[in-house]
């Protein structure tokens, strides 16, 4: 298992974009939402972006809903029809490969974005003092729910430097944030494509390997996305025996990369990925020495040794 922990090598050499943003969507059955998407574009205040369009292998008329909504754009639109259903994580590496834009914007097919969110955003990375561009990786904004109700809450002072990972050490929240990332350093990451195709593989597992590798984001107040909470087959929605494969590589990940520097200082935060590690091998059919040859530190190999007969009882009590 471990082999399908993604890994992050600078590129060689600085690449040169042919957009500001690539604003990314992947659509699985989305012919009544997708809408959303083009009418908040159409109306940007900033325009040096692409959209870059996938279908997902839709079942529904999404497809054509698509070519449809692309005839009315007045902007730049790249469309990839993929005839069979890939999953969000294996569209999100195929758009980072195809980016044309210096940042990376993902942008769900039944979400809205406010007028001047692009210039927004631009604005707020072209604020960040010069010594520390080189390690920061986007920037991070805030959402409302289509009723207009903040969905997380505000930060004390913004802008405020942090990552994926540190958020959690700093008992922040991690409600729905939307932001857009450096293209080059996406373009640096590696999935094993084993991965795909396979469920839903949280995204966190991209962020917090920038985390590992030390790269900050500007999060600000700035409110700039509607996300809507009502939406059939939300990928939020969690299902344990669903989720199971991605839960487990986002904990192998969680745990190889920060349990050495941070176990002892914050117990909760490992324990708690051993837990949905147990938890996500009762839906699988891999063997115990699978994860632990995948566990690099001997500390968290013997904690999961000794917990592994009791996983069931474990999520009988903690759920």
């Amino acid at each position: 298992m471990k082999k399908l922990i993604p890994t992050y090598t600078p590129l060689s050499k600085p690449l040169e974009f042919e957009y500001k943003f690539t604003i990314f969507t992947s659509i699985y059955n989305r012919a009544n939402t997708l809408h959303r998407v083009f009418n908040s574009l159409q109306k940007q205040t900033y325009t040096n972006f692409e959209l870059l369009l996938i279908n997902d292998g839709s079942k529904d008329n999404s497809h054509k809903v698509a070519l449809e909504l692309i005839k009315t754009a007045n902007f730049k639109v790249r469309y990839i029809n993929n005839v069979v259903n890939r999953h969000k994580m294996a569209c999100l590496v195929q758009g980072i490969e195809l980016a044309q834009g210096e940042f990376f914007l993902p942008f769900d097919s039944d979400d809205e974005c406010v007028e001047n969110a692009l210039e927004t955003f631009l604005d707020i990375f072209n604020s960040i003092p010069k010594e520390r561009l080189d390690s920061i990786s986007g920037v991070t904004c805030l959402c409302v729910d289509q009723n207009g109700n903040l969905i997380d809450e505000k930060l004390k002072g913004t802008p405020f430097y942090s990552s994926s990972f540190e958020n959690r050490v700093l008992n922040l929240s991690l409600s729905e944030k939307w932001g857009f990332t450096k293209t080059e350093i996406l373009k640096g990451i590696s999935i094993n494509p084993e991965v795909f195709s396979q469920g839903y593989i949280p995204e966190g597992v991209i962020w917090s390997l920038l985390s590992k590798h030390n790269f900050k984001t500007v999060y600000t107040n700035d409110v700039l996305r509607i996300y809507y909470l009502n939406t059939e087959n939300r990928i939020s929605k969690q299902n344990h025996k669903n989720d199971a494969f991605g839960m487990a590589v986002f904990s192998l990940c969680l745990l190889n990369w920060f349990s050495k520097d941070y176990f002892w200082n914050y117990p909760k935060i490992i324990l708690t990925r051993i837990y949905t590690l147990l938890r996500a091998a009762i839906f699988l059919d891999f063997e115990k020495s699978d994860y632990t040859n995948a566990i690099e530190d001997r500390s968290m190999k013997f904690i999961f040794s000794s917990l592994w007969p009791f996983k069931k009882l474990l999520l009988k009590l903690i759920g």
